[in-house]
């Protein structure tokens, strides 16, 4: 399997030259050459498999560069109840991915049992083992730079901390995210995790982690890597949970399904447009968005328009909290027939500030083909929905996966399955249940008290000089 540029200006690399490197030289990101095929008989032999099983199934498609055996190790060790083990009561935490019925046809499939409570532990706790695998058999180190709105920073500190070979500076708006999310960050005292919050908002922090990616001889003489979804690693485990919803849904592998999944940077429906083109049946991806609409929008009308900082709103689903979705290049690359060089003119337009349109366009007209519908949420729509679902079904969710039950309700069909994932615990935004519910959600007792904890961050302008400097004094 050979890996290749959106923007065809990359050699062709491995999986495992990919993995340590983030962003392609050309400043695209990577994708298989060609998707690998499921045909229907390994549709019938995975039904029945438990997610790490499941997972090495999935992997091997992808990866030829590390030996089977370790591999499975890989797997088992990262798909463990062990790890996944703050799921709703009376669900195994053996299923790793638990479904929720709602009502019928409509489910919640759990993905933020892990460490974290967020569906970034389903791919990021995987990468860290896949890095110290890697770094180990090369005799290597790495410093990751990240960015996050919520989510991804907690997921990777836990995957990464006490990793010997592994730093990891992350940076995050100042004062945007959750005080839980803030908590589970500056509170870890490990000394590889360096904490950096930004002056500005998560798509400042993303432009950062952009141009130190893009400055080749920085990049190289620091060994600079990226756990962002911008590393194709974190897309491929992502596919894996498609799979085991669907199966999980289903009763045979000839129904289909339809998945909606409240989507900020594109990454987590990316992977679900990879498992539908894999051959996964899905009929229909539902992408929901927040107040920052900028997927929405390109949806309905075919214009992609980033937004400037100053007209990024600052929602109750902070994560979601994106006006450049970094993954949705590798959608647009399929979408123009993976043309690199249309991809690099559309890019081109929008790392100057602007925007691209593709109306009237054979692009536009081909939207329809790849299943994919949106819709967006307000702060009053997801109040409503935590609401009625606590009313209706006595199940607590987050901010975020209000946003997506909301637009998934209106995009049912009559006798297709609807899987909403779920993207973290509400303990993650206590202030916003609180306001819909008058009561706080559960927490671990192991997170109990956490805001309470010392926290270590430092605080910088939106510059690249100020984190290279960082990075520099700790490296």
């Amino acid at each position: 399997m050979k890996y290749i540029s959106t923007r065809g200006e990359a050699p062709a690399q491995s999986f495992c030259d990919i993995l340590l490197g983030g962003l392609a030289p050309d400043g695209g990101l990577y994708l298989p050459g060609i998707y690998p095929q499921v045909s229907a008989t390994e549709l019938a032999e995975w039904r029945g498999l438990p997610y790490h099983a499941l997972a090495l199934s999935i992997l091997q498609k992808f990866v030829d560069d590390i030996p089977a055996c370790d591999l499975k190790m890989l797997a088992d060790r990262t798909y463990s109840a062990n790890v996944y083990r703050h799921c709703r009561p009376g669900r195994d935490a053996g299923d790793i991915t638990p479904l929720t019925t709602l009502e019928p046809g409509f489910h919640l499939l759990e993905l933020s049992n892990g460490p974290t409570l967020a569906f970034k532990d389903m791919a990021m706790q995987l990468l860290g083992h896949l890095f110290e695998y890697v770094l180990e058999k090369r005799g290597e180190t790495i410093n990751i730079l990240g960015a996050t709105s919520g989510d991804t920073g907690s997921a990777a500190e836990y995957a990464m901390r006490g990793k010997q070979r592994v730093k990891v500076f992350m940076l995050s708006p100042e004062g945007k995210m959750s005080a839980f999310q803030r908590a589970q960050m500056f509170s870890l005292q490990d000394p590889n995790i360096f904490n950096i919050a930004v002056r500005g908002m998560f798509d400042d922090a993303q432009d950062i982690v952009k141009a130190v990616s893009n400055d080749a001889g920085f990049k190289a003489r620091y060994r600079i890597g990226a756990v962002n979804s911008i590393n194709w690693a974190r897309v491929m485990a992502q596919v894996v949970y498609y799979f085991k919803g669907y199966f999980a849904a289903t009763a045979s592998n000839d129904q289909e399904v339809a998945f909606c999944v409240p989507s900020g940077n594109f990454g987590n429906i990316c992977a679900g447009h990879i498992a539908r083109m894999m051959g996964l049946p899905i009929a229909r991806l539902v992408l929901a968005t927040n107040e920052n609409d900028v997927l929405d929008e390109f949806f309905r009308t075919g214009v992609y328009r980033p937004r400037v900082t100053a007209e990024t709103h600052v929602t109750s689903s902070p994560s979601m909290d994106i006006s450049k979705a970094s993954n949705f290049e590798r959608f647009v690359f399929d979408l123009v027939g993976r043309d690199a060089g249309k991809v690099r003119d559309l890019w081109r337009a929008v790392d100057a500030g602007g925007s691209f349109d593709l109306r009237g366009t054979p692009y536009f007209s081909a939207l329809p083909d790849y299943g994919i519908v949106s819709g967006r949420s307000l702060h009053a729509d997801r109040i409503a929905t935590i609401r009625d679902v606590w009313k209706c079904h006595q199940v607590m969710i987050d901010t975020h996966t209000a946003d997506g039950v909301k637009v998934a309700r209106e995009h049912r069909e009559p006798g297709l399955p609807m899987i909403v994932l779920e993207t973290a615990q509400p303990v993650k935004f206590t202030e916003t249940i609180l306001e819909a519910l008058g009561r706080e959600p559960v927490r671990p007792k192991e997170l109990e008290g956490i805001e309470d904890l010392p926290q270590r961050v430092e605080v910088v302008d939106a510059e690249v000089d100020q984190v290279k400097a960082i990075i520099v004094r700790h490296c």
